[in-house]
């Protein structure tokens, strides 16, 4: 059963909203990256900014930031954070719990496999047609190792799609196309989303599977490209924008001296997307739409207002993105597992950290800092930040107020 829990504040927690804030340089949108428990630290960012009372004007995710992202377009303001901890409380996986003589190395192992082996209730459960073989024509919307059917009972009760239809606040899940292998964002200012977007959106193969929409069936948009933040800054028309964009998967690492540390290397590097190397383009890009607009406007006006000079002129821009990055650090003992490790603690400890991590930004506001005029991109990494904290036992609750 779903379960709603209010927010418990732990005294002298609570912090005031930066003075910097209250300036922000044209739309907010949040882009959220796909981890499965590693998006744990994309809530701790949105209590962050749902503190300094910064809401998205535009929410963009891929598979677990798709489910955020739903989350938080597909609730009232006052119905956010709350929503978003009953989903993340409800996806504890609280075996560890009957194991308290096991030292807590082998409470995560003992976690992880009864995760692999019986699912997690509120989110996925074996599918039962697997007796019939790996062969077995059992058609695309069944041919995975678990069915997801309570996800779906789960965003019922949490996520409002009247709401996001509505279109209070535009939100984009990506998907891929299984029969063309097409990268697409179903998009609430264009299509009317419901809960099969959400769910085409997270259906990561083989484990999950494929999701019928409008005729085609989908898979997890992070299989194609994992870091949404290409689709804002390729948008149409074009806007200024402060671009929260939350990797869970952290592109830098230590050199593996294990074959199971080489699994988990390649996990980070296949999942950060290139995140570093869309930006840079992207960055290139910008600067290249900025002195196309300078060169503009050296030119004589009657020469300007010809068709052709008009055509090629529109190929230059002024607006200006500001992208805040915020990138999951790595936890002691986490292994090539993580993105399974439902633990409350480790739940807790991501979504502390990503609260922290962005309140440290906040309080920075480096998008209020003169910029050159000619460059379009601006990047803004956060700085490093204290350990991550470290949750005692595994019966804790994540949020940065607790």
């Amino acid at each position: 059963m779903v379960q709603s829990n209010k927010k418990r504040v732990r005294p002298g927690k609570r912090l005031t909203r930066p003075a910097q804030v209250t300036a922000l340089p044209g739309q907010v949108v949040l882009a959220l990256q796909g981890g499965g428990a590693l998006g744990a630290y994309q809530a701790g960012v949105y209590e962050a900014l749902h503190e300094a009372g910064i809401e998205p004007d535009w929410v963009i995710g891929t598979s677990i930031g798709a489910i955020n992202a739903a989350l938080i377009a597909g609730n009232k303001l006052e119905d956010r954070l709350l929503h978003l901890r009953a989903f993340w409380k409800n996806i504890e996986q609280n075996v560890g719990e009957a194991l308290p003589a096991l030292n807590p190395f082998l409470a995560s192992a003992m976690m992880k496999w009864m995760t692999i082996t019986r699912g997690i209730p509120s989110f996925f459960s074996p599918n039962p047609l697997l007796l019939l073989g790996q062969y077995a024509p059992v058609g695309a919307e069944n041919a995975a190792y678990y069915s997801t059917s309570p996800l779906r009972a789960t965003l019922d009760h949490l996520v409002d799609f009247e709401y996001i239809n509505s279109r209070r606040m535009r939100i984009s899940l990506g998907a891929v196309k299984i029969c063309s292998g097409e990268m697409i964002y179903f998009d609430s200012r264009k299509d009317t989303l419901s809960i099969e977007h959400v769910m085409a959106s997270g259906a990561f193969p083989p484990a999950f599977p494929a999701v019928c929409v409008n005729g085609d069936f989908y898979w997890d948009g992070g299989i194609y490209s994992n870091t949404p933040l290409e689709a804002v800054l390729d948008d149409s028309p074009r806007r200024d924008s402060l671009i929260f964009t939350v990797d869970v998967w952290n592109p830098d690492g230590a050199k593996p001296q294990s074959l199971w540390e080489v699994f988990g290397r390649e996990k980070d590097i296949q999942y950060a997307s290139r995140a570093t190397s869309h930006i840079a383009r992207q960055k290139q890009i910008h600067h290249l739409r900025h002195v196309i607009l300078e060169l503009t406007k050296a030119i004589p006006v009657k020469t300007r207002e010809t068709p052709e000079m008009k055509e090629l002129a529109s190929w230059g821009c002024k607006t200006r993105m500001h992208v805040v990055r915020l990138v999951a650090s790595s936890f002691p003992g986490e292994d090539q597992m993580k993105d399974i490790d439902f633990a409350p603690s480790h739940i807790h400890n991501r979504w502390q950290a990503g609260y922290a991590d962005t309140r440290r930004m906040l309080e920075l506001a480096p998008w209020t800092y003169p910029v050159d005029p000619i460059e379009g991109l601006i990047i803004h990494d956060a700085p490093p930040g204290a350990a991550p904290p470290v949750a005692e036992g595994v019966d804790g609750f994540a949020g940065g107020t607790r």
